[in-house]
Parts: structure tokens; sequence; C-alpha cells
């Protein structure tokens, strides 16, 4: 599997597309808006510029590309106003993979910013936006020249399937399941994790060169809070692998497609994290959060149980959906995905009537070391 040219979310505006499935994927932005404010006026207060450089990494497409855009830029004209300094123009770069949906982005971003001109008039500081397509695994800009790396719901996603995974003669290893399960050996878990440590380093590696020093990161991805792999986010895929299995039972999918499928995404604990970044030297954690989020985006209750669980069973395959279906596209042909998420909300349903479930997401804010 080439996900560097497969992985994106769905496009677009319509029912299925992640601009109208990504209310979860907002509650993290909202939830890194303080961090975000802050890491901007340590920025300020130690570079001045008039060019201030921002890059969205993984930034895909729709209405929380621009609440990130949003936050940044308010974050900075706040820093400036409240000392009546001279706001600097902004240069902005979106940052996904080849096959995101840049042209929403840009007709969102002409609205945006014709509302802006409107708003405040004179007051008014160029924003200069560009598409930046490319794999954040690896180099993306010139050496120290970005003052503000920004990254929401991104880095849970691996550059491949772990080696070891991907190759045909290892069907068997992590035989009817998509990602590590319960029935997975300990075999398939140390290749997610090796996987994952060889991306993050890159990833830390490639930033740590182009950063401005006194620039700073912020981070937020999905992880887990307990050691070994299990836990909600493992159940979510397997019910996931369920439904493709009980599709298997009834001759509409090969086995075979199943036992070569392997999802490219780790949920590693913080400590995981930090170990890397440790390791790789260039990074110094400032802010590290941990906070939970409801499957079910819509439910903010804090109960242990949902009101409609065929309701948020759908909620949540809808989702899963937008940001799925290419992949499974990809692999298992068109002709069973109406069917495949059908099941799929049933056992979500069906799991979640008996105990609420969570995503665990990881907040980190970074600075180069001295």
């Amino acid at each position: 599997m080439k996900v560097e040219k497969i992985l994106h979310m769905i496009g677009g505006v319509g029912g299925n597309s992640y601009a109208n499935n990504s209310k979860l994927q907002e509650k993290a932005i909202l939830k890194t808006k303080p961090m975000v404010e802050e890491a901007i006026s340590d920025i300020c207060n130690t570079i001045h510029t008039n060019n201030f450089v921002v890059a969205d990494l993984g930034c895909s497409s729709g209405p929380n590309t621009l609440l990130v855009l949003s936050h940044i830029s308010n974050a900075i004209e706040k820093h400036y106003c409240q000392y009546n300094h001279k706001q600097p123009e902004i240069q902005y770069f979106f940052n996904d993979l080849p096959s995101n949906d840049f042209n929403s982005i840009f007709q969102l971003l002409m609205l945006y910013e014709k509302q802006l001109r409107e708003n405040k008039g004179a007051d008014y500081v160029n924003l200069y936006a560009v598409g930046l397509p490319g794999s954040f695994y690896g180099r993306l800009f010139p050496t120290k020249t970005v003052h503000f790396f920004h990254s929401s719901y991104s880095l849970m996603w691996l550059s491949q399937v772990p080696k070891g995974l991907d190759e045909k003669n290892c069907a068997q290893l992590n035989k009817g399941n998509i990602y590590i399960a319960d029935a997975s050996s300990s075999i398939v878990y140390h290749l997610y994790l090796n996987q994952f440590k060889k991306d993050f380093s890159e990833f830390l590696r490639s930033r740590s060169k182009e950063l401005i020093f006194g620039g700073k990161m912020v981070l937020s991805f999905l992880g887990r809070k307990n050691s070994p792999a299990i836990g909600d986010l493992f159940n979510l895929w397997s019910l996931l692998a369920d439904a493709l299995n009980s599709m298997i039972s009834e001759g509409l999918v090969e086995e075979a497609k199943l036992n070569t499928f392997n999802l490219p995404i780790y949920a590693p604990l913080m400590e995981e994290v930090k170990s890397v970044i440790e390791m790789e030297g260039s990074f110094h954690v400032d802010q590290a959060q941990i906070f939970e989020s409801n499957w079910d985006p819509f439910d903010d209750s804090t109960d242990n149980f949902f009101i409609n669980s065929t309701l948020s069973g759908q909620n949540v395959a809808k989702y899963i959906r937008a940001v799925l279906e290419p992949l499974l596209i990809s692999h298992f042909g068109d002709d069973i995905i109406e069917d495949l998420f059908s099941r799929y909300a049933q056992n979500i349903a069906r799991h979640i009537s008996i105990e609420k479930a969570k995503f665990v997401v990881l907040i980190l804010a970074l600075k180069l070391k001295e």
C-alpha cells in the first residue's frame, strides 16, 4: 500500500465528506487553542519579524482547516495589538498529502479573507496562503525559515504499513485483524511501535532543521493511556475488522484481502512519544497534556452510557468512513463500502450500549533545545 498516494480524507462537502464529519477533530483544535496562543505569544516575545511564517501540517480540508488558521492569526494580532506594535504579515502554509482536497481549502479561504477585509478595513494585514503538498515525514521547507508549526490529528498516521505486515508472505502474522488486536502476537505490536518511532523521529529531525530558533510546535494526535496495547481505540478498529470478517463468512469479501490489509496508524503512549523526543534530541517538551473525548462527537455527557446507542453508532461510523473510505476502496474496491459501514455502525452500537468508549488525545508544545 502506497500510503502517501492513497491516504486522504473524503473531499468536497457531501454527506460523507470529512468537511461534514470532523466534529471530533474540531474538539481537539478547540482544546489546544490556549496552548497555541501561549506558544504564539512566546514566539512574538522572542523573535521580531515583519513576516511570520506558519505551517499547518496535515491540514486536511473543511471548516476545521480555517479554524486553525483563525486561532493562529488572531493570536498573532492579539499579541501585537497588546503592545501597540505593527503586526507582521503572515505567510501561511497548508500542508497535506498530494491527494488532499486543496481546492476546497482555497474556496473557503477566499470567503474568509473577504470577510476579514470587510471587518477590519484599513487595519487588515495581508495573509499569504500557500498549498504545500507532500509528506511531513521529510523536509518541506528551507533551513530556519518557519516560526510556528501546528499539527492536529495527523501524527498517528504512519508513513507506511509497518515493514513485516505489508508483505504477502506475512499475511498470517495478523490474520483476521486490521490493526493490533487482542489476538495479535507481540510481534505485531512491536512492528507498529518501531514504525512510529522511525516516523516520528524523522518528523522531529526535519522540523528541527526548518524551525527558526525561538520558534515552536503544537501537536495533537490520538494516543492511549495504558500499556499493553489495548483500549478503546483498539476496540474501534477491531469492530471494523469484525464487520469485514462477517462479510467474509457470507462470501462478500475474500479472506486473503483482509489478511493483507493493515491500517497505517499507531496510537502511542505519552511515554513513548516523550522517549522518541528525548532520543532524537532536538526538542524540549514545553507542555504535555492528555484529554479524553467520547467516540460520538455529538455526545458531551460525562455519564457512562449513551442515550441512543444506535444513533451514536451511526455517528461514529460516518466520521470513520470520512477518514478511511479511500484506504478501504483502494484495497477492497467500492462495492462493499455501504454494506461494510452499515455493519460497522451496528457493531459500534452494540459495543457502546454496554459502556461508553473514549478517545485519548495527546497534546504537546515543543521548542528547540538551546
